[in-house]
Order: C-alpha cells, then sequence, then structure tokens
C-alpha cells in the first residue's frame, strides 16, 4: 500500500518546522521553528535559576556576609550617595561615622537617621544581617572591624 505523503518532501519529515509558500515549495517557518528551540531554552534557565540552593562556589564563599543585605537594601542610595548617604568605598566619609563605634552604626541603621529610612526599608532584614551590612561597607571603605 503507498503511502499519499511524498517522503522526499521536507514539510512530510518536519511538519511543524516548514511549511508550502505560496508557489507550493517549502519554506521554512521561521517562527514556529525558534518557538520549539527558544521556548524549552529559556524555560530551563529559568526553571534552574529558580532552584532554591545553588552549588557553592569558592568566589560565593570569599564574599563578605553581608554584602547579600547591602545589594539587596543598601546599594541604591550608598554606591552613588544618594541624600548624603557615605558611598561605599569613600573613607573620608565612613571615618567620622566609624568613630561613634559599631553598635551606634548599627542602631542608626536599625532606627533610621536623617533621610535614612528604618533599615533602609528592609522590613524582612534582621538587626544583625543589617549589622553585617555595616561591617561590609566599612570594609570595603577601608576600616576594619569596629568594637
Amino acid at each position: 500500500m503507498a503511502s499519499d505523503k511524498d517522503e522526499s518532501r521536507p514539510d512530510h519529515l518536519l511538519p511543524y518546522l516548514v511549511k508550502e509558500n505560496l508557489l507550493g515549495r517549502p519554506q521554512v517557518n521561521l517562527v514556529n521553528t525558534l518557538a520549539r528551540v527558544l521556548v524549552p531554552a529559556v524555560l530551563l534557565a529559568a526553571l534552574s535559576a529558580c532552584s532554591e540552593q545553588a552549588p557553592q562556589t569558592q568566589a560565593d564563599a570569599d564574599t563578605h556576609p553581608g554584602q547579600s543585605v547591602y545589594n539587596e537594601a543598601c546599594i541604591s542610595c550608598h554606591n552613588p550617595g544618594i541624600s548624603g548617604a557615605p558611598r561605599l568605598g569613600d573613607i573620608d566619609a565612613w571615618q567620622p561615622r566609624a568613630a561613634k563605634g559599631r553598635e551606634a552604626l548599627v542602631l542608626s541603621t536599625v532606627n533610621g537617621l536623617n533621610a535614612m529610612p528604618a533599615k533602609g526599608m528592609c522590613w524582612r532584614c534582621t538587626d544583625e544581617e543589617l549589622g553585617l551590612a555595616v561591617d561590609y561597607m566599612l570594609e570595603k571603605s577601608g576600616i576594619g572591624n569596629l568594637p
């Protein structure tokens, strides 16, 4: 029994990727081809990015424990120096603040000071995490650990 389809035609082999154009010649359907290739790749990348725990690399192990809180909550004001916030790395701006001691800096962070709102608006951050962010900013500004 003979088949109705011509086995040599690519549209028979790839029915979703190849269509006939107006002249009846096989033509690749670019949108369909991209959708069938890219959509699964994007979904796979998105799902892998959403995994609960990524494997820890040596670079992750070497990062400061306060860096993630800084990157999440503090960077938007302390990186550009908005409203008088001391910039990360600016030793001249951090020295007079550091002279007050770590406890005073952490209390200012938790309660807010001048234009900085309480907790830097990081409502989920614990006082300990905010203290680690303060330590990170001091370290990156060339000031060691404060008592």
